[in-house]
């Protein structure tokens, strides 16, 4: 049934009444006052009063979806109440101003008589809300800078930047003997804000790029869960797109995509313009101007002819119109699809490639990507580093074992090229390496830790070693390069032919020298896997291999 047109008037009544005045009232008649006396107390009407007994007693203000804390006056078992709560303090106050002796209000409120003395030292409670209560008193004992406020006040209204530090100079003069945080607290509290004014900027056909990294972590259906890197580039004027998944955030993984994205997009624009990450950036100023930028970037960018601009981390408004490009991202791709494994993702983000760039309207532009894509490859310059072309240079010094190292990985050079500083000049899948009139070039490794030696710096390596025991050490070296199966394989030759180990050590090293890496490692591991140490049985598998695939290649002769 509906509410009576007396309960809706009741509730219309009492709804111009405040919280505080409330809970007095309802505190008051609690403590047996009468309606008449009650009435008197508090400058209510005899009739409110008795509708305001018949509420539910007035509860804290909490945050929403928690549930009130009822403080009428009585404590429960399983709710305690919060000590010298605001109600609980007004309630306290109400009472006394109502004329109540103190044991008496100890009895009614369960609270110590020594509380109730504390209480009515205390300003009058003006609010039931805890937290603007806090906010406005502090927490914890005053600030010694407290009474400085006015003081500093009137430095900044005349001094808005003046620093921090002249002030607290200017405080001490005036007998300020706490410490500078506390003051340097106040200055911040007062000091008025700065307002830097947007300017948002749309690009001209041809003029920026935008580029940056990103990461999201990505569940797959199977619930396996993966964290991918992606870089992502985005014409300014067209909003064409380009999104390119990556192993890491280095400087490899910025450069080739980004090239391959000129390439994708049709050319070169006059700015690249990117959030100053480590691998464009080493150091820069409090200005925000950079003062180093990584050697290997800034020749790669020489090399493309393009520009490059620079923004304040987290300062998405001074790329202009295009900005938040990693959410864009994700949100417009991640977000959007589920992927059963990775090799899934890739494809559907190959497809996600062309509908963003022809089919999807942008937001901004009221048009496709591709309908003014043709009106920035007029403007590009031609892009004269092409994606299989690219090498990092990076700059490296042979070592005294005539290696050279880079990311864990060991390439050899010739040993008249040792303590020379060089180029390492690192493609996609080969590596050259320049030092002076010596140059090599090996296969591009990835297996961590590995090592490529060509055969001829194995040779002139040994040439080159002065002394019997070296020579012979050094075969044992390049010969314990070969993997774990080469280890095991040595160090059960040393322990059976104590006295003849370096006679094997030296049919081993002619037949890695007469053969390469891959045919003698594998017949060490047959001869590891038969227990048969020596260079002679290491000489028949791989004899017996090379036969093998002699065979192998008559018979497809033969078919």
């Amino acid at each position: 049934m509906g509410r009576s047109r007396v309960e809706e008037g009741r509730g219309t009544a009492n709804r111009g009444i405040a919280p505080m005045k409330r809970h007095e009232v309802q505190t008051l008649r609690r403590a047996g006052f009468t309606r008449t006396k009650v009435a008197k107390l508090t400058g209510v009407s005899r009739r409110s009063v008795e509708r305001i007994e018949g509420e539910k007693p007035v509860a804290k203000p909490t945050k929403a979806g928690r549930r009130e804390v009822q403080l009428d006056g009585r404590r429960r078992r399983a709710q305690p109440e919060p000590m010298l709560s605001l109600l609980k303090r007004h309630e306290v106050q109400v009472l006394r101003r109502a004329g109540l002796s103190r044991p008496k209000i100890a009895a009614l409120t369960d609270v110590s008589v020594r509380t109730i003395r504390r209480i009515e030292k205390e300003d009058k409670v003006a609010t039931l809300d805890e937290r603007e209560a806090r906010a406005s008193r502090g927490v914890g004992r005053p600030s010694k800078a407290e009474p400085l406020r006015p003081f500093v006040a009137e430095v900044l209204e005349k001094e808005p930047g003046l620093m921090s530090l002249e002030i607290l100079r200017r405080a001490k003069l005036k007998g300020y003997d706490g410490s500078k945080t506390a003051l340097y607290g106040l200055i911040a509290s007062l000091r008025p804000p700065k307002h830097t004014p947007v300017v948002r900027f749309e690009g001209l056909p041809g003029e920026f790029s935008q580029h940056d990294f990103g990461q999201v972590d990505v569940r797959f259906i199977d619930g396996s869960k993966k964290r991918i890197h992606f870089f992502a580039s985005r014409l300014k004027y067209s909003r064409w797109a380009q999104v390119t998944l990556v192993e890491d955030e280095g400087v490899e993984s910025l450069l080739r995509p980004l090239v391959e994205h000129f390439e994708a997009m049709g050319g070169v624009p006059l700015l690249a313009v990117f959030d100053r990450p480590k691998t464009v950036v080493l150091k820069w100023n409090k200005a925000g101007e950079a003062t180093q930028y990584n050697p290997t970037f800034s020749a790669v960018m020489l090399e493309l002819g393009v520009g490059v601009e620079l923004c304040w981390p987290r300062s998405g408004w001074q790329k202009g119109s295009v900005e938040r490009i990693v959410g864009w991202v994700k949100n417009s791709f991640f977000k959007q699809r589920r992927f059963v494994d990775e090799a899934d993702l890739r494809q559907q983000l190959a497809e996600w490639h062309e509908e963003i760039n022809t089919r999807v309207v942008s937001r901004a532009t009221g048009v496709t990507p591709m309908a003014r894509i043709e009106e920035e490859r007029a403007r590009f310059r031609p892009l004269r580093l092409h994606s299989t072309d690219l090498a990092l240079r990076i700059p490296v010094v042979v070592g005294v074992t005539g290696m050279v190292v880079h990311d864990t990985h060991m390439y050899s050079m010739d040993p008249g090229a040792i303590g020379i500083a060089g180029t390492l000049l690192l493609y996609k899948d080969k590596v050259r390496i320049v030092a002076g009139r010596f140059t090599a070039e090996h296969d591009r490794l990835f297996e961590p830790q590995a090592k490529s030696v060509l055969p001829a710096h194995r040779a002139e390596m040994v040439a080159t070693v002065c002394g019997k025991r070296a020579k012979r050490y050094y075969k044992r070296e390049q010969l314990l390069g070969l993997g774990a199966a080469a280890f095991d394989y040595l160090t059960e030759i040393v322990h059976r032919r104590p006295k003849t180990w370096a006679s094997d050590v030296d049919a081993l090293y002619d037949l890695l020298t007469l053969h390469g890496d891959p045919p003698t490692r594998r017949a060490i591991e047959l001869a590891l896997g038969e227990r048969a140490f020596g260079a002679e049985y290491v000489a028949h598998f791989i004899a017996e291999d090379a036969m093998s695939f002699a065979r192998l290649g008559n018979l497809e002769m033969a078919s």
